[in-house]
C-alpha cells in the first residue's frame, strides 16, 4: 500500500490537466470581465458625447423651436447606437443668471422624463453663468445593462451633465 501511495505522489502525467482545471475559471472570469469593462466604458463615453452634442447643437442657435429640439433629440439618440435607446432620458434647459451659483430656468424640454419648471432655480458650479448671461444645461441619464450580466444584475444608470454658453447671442430663446 505504501508503494502505491509513493508511486501516485511521484506521478506527474495529469498535473497539467489539474492545473488547467484550477486556473481556467479564473482566466475566463478575467477575460469576460475585461470585455464588460470595455463595453461599459464605451457606453459611458457615448452618454458623455450625447450630453455634449445636445448642448453644442442648441448653443449654436439664437432661437429654437419645438421642431428644432425634436431634431436635437433624434440626433442625440443616434449617438448611443448600437445600444438600445429605450429608457434614455434627456433634459435640455436654458438657464439665465440668478446668482454666481444659481441659474433660473428660462425654458426646458425633455425626452422620456419631466422637463424642469420655468422660473425654478438650478444650482450650477461657480463661474458657469456670468452676470447677465445664460447657459444651456443638458442632463442625460441612460440605463446601461451589461451584455453578459443582464441576467444577473439590474441596469446601472449612467449620467452626464454638460453646460454650454450660447455662441451667437447672450441667450437662446424658445419659440
Amino acid at each position: 500500500m505504501l508503494k502505491a501511495l509513493a508511486r501516485f505522489r511521484h506521478d506527474r502525467r495529469g498535473l497539467a490537466a489539474v492545473e488547467f482545471a484550477m486556473i481556467a475559471p479564473v482566466m475566463a472570469a478575467m477575460f469576460l470581465g475585461s470585455i464588460e469593462l470595455t463595453d461599459s466604458l464605451a457606453c459611458k463615453q457615448k452618454v458623455t458625447g450625447m450630453a455634449a452634442t445636445a448642448a453644442d447643437l442648441v448653443a449654436q442657435e439664437t432661437s429654437v423651436s419645438n421642431a428644432d429640439i425634436s431634431n436635437v433629440f433624434s440626433a442625440v439618440n443616434s449617438i448611443v447606437y448600437p445600444y438600445p435607446t429605450s429608457g434614455l432620458k434627456i433634459v435640455i434647459t436654458s438657464l439665465s443668471y440668478s446668482t454666481s451659483t444659481k441659474g433660473k430656468v428660462a425654458w426646458s424640454n425633455a425626452q422620456n422624463t419631466t422637463a424642469r419648471s420655468v422660473n425654478s432655480t438650478v444650482t450650477v458650479p461657480s463661474g458657469v453663468i456670468t452676470s447677465g448671461g445664460s447657459v444651456i444645461l443638458v442632463e442625460v441619464t441612460y440605463p446601461y445593462t451589461s451584455t453578459l450580466a443582464k441576467y444577473l444584475s439590474p441596469s446601472t444608470n449612467m449620467t452626464s451633465t454638460f453646460y454650454a454658453r450660447p455662441r451667437r447671442s447672450t441667450s437662446v430663446t424658445h419659440s
